[in-house]
Formats: C-alpha cells, sequence, structure tokens
C-alpha cells in the first residue's frame, strides 16, 4: 500500500469550491439553484483587459517570464501602491503570483514548522488554517467576533501572541464575514507589536477596494515600523471580475523576498505571460468599472442585509467590506452546515455553513451578494419559505 507523509492527513481544503460543484450538479440534473455561495464577482472581466491580453498573445508574449513577474507590472503594482496609499514600494519588492493562495502558501511556509504558533482570524478564509496545520505548526484561532463588528480586537490578538509565534495573519476587508477593521485598532494593534519584534505579519488585502459606509481600507504597508517583517497580499481576482486569470501579487520585506523566489522557482516557475499583461492594462487603465461594480455590490448587500434580518430566526450585521453577508442563525434552532445542505437540496439556494470558515463559525453562515439583486430577493424568498415551514434537523 502506498504510503504519503503524515502532513497530508492535516490539509484541509475550501468547501466553497465542494459546494459550487454539487450545485452545478444539481443545475445538470434540470434544478434551479441560486448561488450566494461562491466568492466571485458575477460581472465580466472588463473588455480593455482581456484585449490586452489577446494582444499579448499575438504580439508573441508566449514564454517563460522572469519568476518574480514582469518588470513593467511589479513597477506598476509600486506605482498603484503609492497612489492609493500614498507607500513607497520598491518594485524589487514585488512578486508577481498566480492568484492569492500561492502567497498563503509561501508565507506560512517560511514560519511553519512543529513547535511554532501561527496566528489566524476565525473565522476567516480556510487555506490559512489548512496550511499551517500542514506545516506542523500549531494554528492558534484569533476569535473574529459579531459584537465586534467583525473587526479584529488589537487587545484580544496581542494577549494571544507567545514566545511562540511566528506569524500572524490578518484580513481586513474579511472572508467570510465582510468585517473590517479601523484605523484606531490597527494603530493598537502595531504599537503592541513592538514588543514582539520576531513576530512576522501576513496581511490578506484582496478586497481593499470593496468598502461601504465610507470605510475606509487601512493598508498595513502605511506602517514604517513593521515593514521589515510585513507580507502584503493582494491581486486582482476580486477587483477587476479576474478569478479565473489566477493574477495575484505579495510585497514581501528584503529578507525573505529571495526565498519566496525560490520557491516560485521550484512551484510554479512563472506567471502566465498574457495575463500578466492583462494585469498592466488593469492597473494603467480606467477604473470606472471598478468604481461601477463595487457601487452595485453596495447597492445589493442593502437588500441582501435587509432581507435576512426579516427571516424567522435570523439577524445579519451590516457588513462594510468585500462582498459576503454572515447572518446569525442561532434562533432558528438549525445547526449551520445542516440548514446550507438542506437549502441547496431542498430550496435550491447554495451558501456556506460558518464551520467550514473555523471553529468559531457555527451558529453562522455566509452568503455572497456577487449575484443579481432578483436572484438574492429569489434566494431570500425560498430562504424565507423554507424556515417558516421546516424544523431544524
Amino acid at each position: 500500500m502506498l504510503k504519503t507523509i503524515a502532513a497530508f492527513d492535516r490539509i484541509g481544503e475550501e468547501n466553497a469550491f465542494a459546494v459550487l460543484a454539487r450545485a452545478n450538479a444539481l443545475i445538470a440534473q434540470g434544478r434551479d439553484v441560486i448561488n450566494l455561495g461562491i466568492g466571485q464577482p458575477d460581472f465580466r472581466t472588463p473588455e480593455f483587459i482581456v484585449e490586452a491580453a489577446i494582444k499579448a498573445l499575438r504580439d508573441g508574449h508566449h514564454g517563460y517570464t522572469a519568476a518574480n513577474g514582469i518588470v513593467p507590472l511589479r513597477e506598476a503594482v509600486a506605482a498603484d501602491l503609492h497612489k492609493r496609499y500614498g507607500v513607497e514600494v520598491s518594485p524589487d519588492a514585488v512578486m508577481i503570483m498566480p492568484g492569492g493562495k500561492p502567497t498563503m502558501f509561501m508565507s506560512i511556509l517560511m514560519f511553519g514548522e512543529p513547535g511554532a504558533e501561527i496566528m489566524y482570524p476565525d473565522p476567516g478564509f480556510p487555506i490559512y488554517r489548512s496550511m499551517i496545520e500542514f506545516t506542523g505548526a500549531t494554528p492558534v484561532p484569533v476569535p473574529i467576533r459579531e459584537e465586534n463588528g467583525f473587526a479584529f480586537s488589537a487587545e484580544e490578538t496581542l494577549k494571544l501572541i507567545t514566545p511562540k509565534t511566528r506569524l500572524i495573519i490578518l484580513n481586513s476587508p474579511a472572508n467570510p464575514t465582510g468585517g473590517v477593521t479601523g484605523k484606531a485598532e490597527v494603530d493598537k494593534l502595531i504599537d503592541g507589536l513592538e514588543k514582539w519584534p520576531d513576530v512576522a505579519i501576513m496581511s490578506d488585502e484582496i478586497y481593499d477596494q470593496m468598502t461601504y459606509d465610507g470605510e475606509k481600507h487601512v493598508c498595513l504597508l502605511s506602517y514604517p515600523s513593521i515593514r521589515d517583517r510585513l507580507i502584503l497580499l493582494n491581486g486582482w481576482s476580486k477587483t477587476y471580475a479576474m478569478t479565473g486569470w489566477r493574477l495575484g501579487y505579495a510585497v514581501f520585506p528584503p529578507k525573505l523576498y529571495d526565498y519566496a523566489r525560490k520557491l516560485a522557482v521550484n512551484l510554479h516557475s512563472c506567471v502566465n505571460a498574457s495575463a500578466q499583461y492583462a494585469g498592466l492594462a488593469a492597473l494603467k487603465g480606467p477604473q470606472d468599472e471598478v468604481r461601477a461594480m463595487v457601487a452595485e455590490f453596495d447597492k445589493r448587500r442593502k437588500v441582501m442585509v435587509e432581507g435576512l434580518n426579516k427571516l424567522p430566526g435570523v439577524s445579519c450585521a451590516t457588513p462594510k467590506g468585500a462582498f459576503y453577508a454572515y447572518p446569525n442563525i442561532k434562533r432558528t434552532g438549525w445547526k449551520a452546515k445542516a440548514l446550507a445542505s438542506s437549502l441547496l437540496e431542498d430550496a435550491g439556494v447554495a451558501i456556506i455553513g460558518g464551520p467550514d470558515f473555523g471553529i468559531l463559525g457555527e451558529g453562522y453562515v455566509r452568503l455572497s451578494y456577487a449575484n443579481s439583486t432578483e436572484n438574492i430577493l429569489k434566494a431570500l424568498g425560498r430562504m424565507n419559505e423554507f424556515l417558516s415551514t421546516r424544523k431544524a434537523a
């Protein structure tokens, strides 16, 4: 019998893809399913970005690029960060990635080993914990609480740091909660981290351009005191509706950059050349379609939250970022994953149970409002009928 190393018994996955597969299977059977589960914009990639990729192919950009990405794109990323946040970033600190997950993978590999502790948000993106456990490090959940508006608490985070802590993962705007952590709380965290100079930070800011109600995203590159131990994760997937292009970027401090470059060489060689030229066009081109998409998400957010708060036994805090609602379903009497499964199978509404995002996720479900207002209203109607007529399993 084949034997694998024990680490592979610890690796998890992202259940949103399993829900997507089941929803698609039901659709293939002729069922009418509204998918509020998968976290991707329902908009097309702007046409000028698509055309840039086509032009790159026609111009002969068919070969390998440098493992860290083409120079014009790294320069454009640095310029974009300066324009939006006023931070100075060298293009030599930027690494182009095939999506956001490789940055998580590399960062956690750099610091994760048996005996080490890595802190991560809970509820949070499931790949954080999966990769931490894969490395043999101890995952330490940082509670993300509804009573804090699903922002992280600097005080609670700092209390969890020990001499074994190697890395802290932060995410704002957040998946799955839509929470946004304000500047005052980030300031407290950064001040407290001065006592822990050997603890690295990975800041997942993939939803940075999706904030609402006057909330402003706080980019951690704005804090000079942590720049030598900060890894920034960002990319094009959410902002430019480019999830399938697999295009992201990281900013690494100098002492970690070459480790990441070597991992890239070993892992994926380089990022698809034409996708990089598409990313270049996205950053340098007009941003009006991005603004229009976020404005539409804002409208849907309001419809979603209003509708959820009318459902029997459901209450929903208003998310301030990303495109997710994370309602509290405790008063329905249903367990989260059982409710999500039954809604899909019996009502044709795909959502994700809170426990898929962490040990603190019970009592909540995640819904994406990256779908049309018409479909959101239809889904809410189905959920209302289901919760009004079905008792908890």
